[in-house]
């Protein structure tokens, strides 16, 4: 007969009341030092890490260095730093022809920008519609300009505003004017000249946004609000434009910010003249750079100049525009 093997040491030993807690298993229990959060969030850095190495090498170390250069003076390579320091932004003070395009430029910031994104807005607004024909087309045709190069519309303007060009040959033809005018030989007709090339070539632009903004509003609102009575322009003014608010914050913002650094039309349409009546901050930064005996820190100097006025109506409009509590 086969003895029975006894199960004492195979059995399990119940614990009792008031034996100890046994020892926690640390080694068991640790924890994996790359979980997936932190294989997550390891992966995003690791996306994000070259971008930003390039807006830092790229951008944020040449701000600097700019910074530095502003405070020096000297012709070519030959600079050294400025007694006193800020002499190049005290010299701006005395600058005529730096406060004249200042002038300019805040000129064309306070005609072109309000006209230009409240015609883009009324634009896009009609576009809406969805009972208007050739849609595409209407928009192809209005966003065309911004795509133009700026050679060629250039040319094109300085053809047409010409002396002997279409436009006096138009107003001569229908009897407003007697004589030619000289659009681009004096200040306030080349100044003009410069805003309607603006508002041609970026209503577009800006009307795409709006276009976008609007496919997103909510058409309940604006049927409640014709079945309150109200006709189209108070639904347009009370309803629509409300709700693109943030849009028109955004476009504004952007607007600004490129009519205060405006270059291109300064220097294609009127090359500054009549003597600087036209010239933008932009424009005379890179006369002062690399024309008319260069002064690279006098240059950097206008260029912070250019940063804190586009840093300083930024915050504005920002303040201004978010109304959140």
């Amino acid at each position: 007969m086969t003895p029975v093997a006894s199960d004492a040491k195979t059995r399990t030993k119940t614990p009792r009341r008031n034996d100890p807690p046994p020892l926690p298993n640390y080694i068991g229990n640790r924890k994996p030092w790359l979980n997936n959060t932190r294989r997550r969030s390891l992966t995003g850095w690791g996306f994000l890490l070259p971008a930003a190495l390039l807006i830092l090498f790229m951008s944020f170390i040449p701000m600097a260095q700019a910074f530095v250069l502003s405070l020096q003076t000297g012709r070519g390579t030959r600079l050294e730093f400025a007694e006193p320091l800020w002499y190049n932004y005290q010299r701006l003070l005395s600058d005529e022809i730096f406060k004249l395009t200042l002038t300019n430029t805040f000129i064309y910031l306070i005609i072109q920008v309000p006209l230009m994104l409240t015609l883009a807005l009324v634009l896009a607004n009609l576009l809406n519609n969805p009972k208007l024909k050739f849609k595409a087309l209407w928009r192809t045709a209005i966003f065309l300009p911004c795509a133009v190069s700026l050679v060629s519309y250039s040319l094109v303007f300085r053809t047409l505003f010409a002396g002997d060009g279409f436009v006096n040959d138009m107003l001569e033809g229908i009897g407003l004017i007697d004589n030619p005018i000289n659009w681009l030989g004096q200040a306030d007709t080349a100044r003009f000249v410069i805003i309607l090339g603006l508002l041609w070539r970026w209503t577009g632009y800006n009307m795409v946004f709006y276009l976008a903004a609007l496919q997103n509003i909510d058409h309940s609102s604006i049927e409640a609000a014709r079945m309150d009575g109200a006709n189209a322009f108070q639904t347009f003014w009370y309803v629509t434009v409300p709700q693109l608010k943030p849009m028109i914050v955004l476009t504004a913002i952007l607007s600004i910010n490129g009519t205060l650094q405006l270059f291109d039309e300064s220097w294609a349409l009127t090359r500054g003249g009549p003597a600087y009546q036209t010239m933008s901050m932009a424009h005379y930064l890179y006369e002062v750079s690399f024309q008319k005996n260069p002064n690279f820190g006098y240059a950097a100097a206008i260029s912070y100049v250019i940063l804190m006025l586009v840093a300083i109506l930024s915050f504005i409009q920002m303040k201004v525009g978010d109304k959140r509590d």
